[in-house]
């Protein structure tokens, strides 16, 4: 007897892949963010010279310092501080305004010229009182000669209370009136 042992059949073969679908409408290719500052992907295939750029000239700005400075900031200077507000004017006793009180009173010293003259009199002056109570500035405004810079002295050398507007210190211009009498 014989026998003949025989492989089994191969399998089939696979089914073809299905037919790829059909083509949908192409999506367009996303933006990309391009810096312009970058370097290009592509090497270009012409460099452009660059114009009106002069190697000889000197460049910077007036005023600068040669070379920049150290932690200088690029295109000048930062916003600038707004200015301090101005001092205020100084205001007129009167009206709401009243007189401040003196506290420390210097009085006159009579020139010996004028005591030889026998010159007697009033000076009247006005006188800026500022912020802190102390005279700040002194203009005659009634003068009597030899005795004009002695009263000047001595109103200088006054001090007074702050004058206070809305609760706070301003200098004020007031009159002020000095004798000289001889005994």
């Amino acid at each position: 007897m014989m026998a003949f042992v025989a492989a089994p059949p191969p399998p089939p073969p696979p089914p073809p892949p299905p037919p790829p679908p059909a083509a949908a409408e192409a999506a367009p290719p996303p933006v990309l963010d391009v810096n312009p500052n970058a370097a290009p992907i592509v090497a270009p295939e012409q460099i452009v010279e660059e114009t009106g750029f002069d190697i000889n000239r000197v460049q910077g700005v007036e005023g600068g310092v040669a070379g920049g400075v150290v932690a200088g900031i690029v295109g000048g200077l930062p916003t600038a501080p707004p200015p301090p507000p101005p001092p205020p004017e100084p205001v007129r006793v009167g009206g709401n305004i009243s007189p401040p009180t003196k506290i420390r009173d210097v009085p006159p010293v009579y020139p010996p010229v004028a005591q030889q003259a026998r010159v007697q009199g009033v000076v009247i002056l006005e006188a800026v009182i500022g912020p802190t109570g102390a005279v700040t500035d002194v203009k005659v405004l009634r003068s009597v000669p030899l005795l004009d810079e002695a009263a000047i002295t001595a109103v200088r050398q006054w001090q007074y209370t702050p004058t206070l507007l809305n609760g706070v210190p301003v200098p004020v211009i007031m009159t002020v009136t000095v004798n000289f009498q001889l005994s």
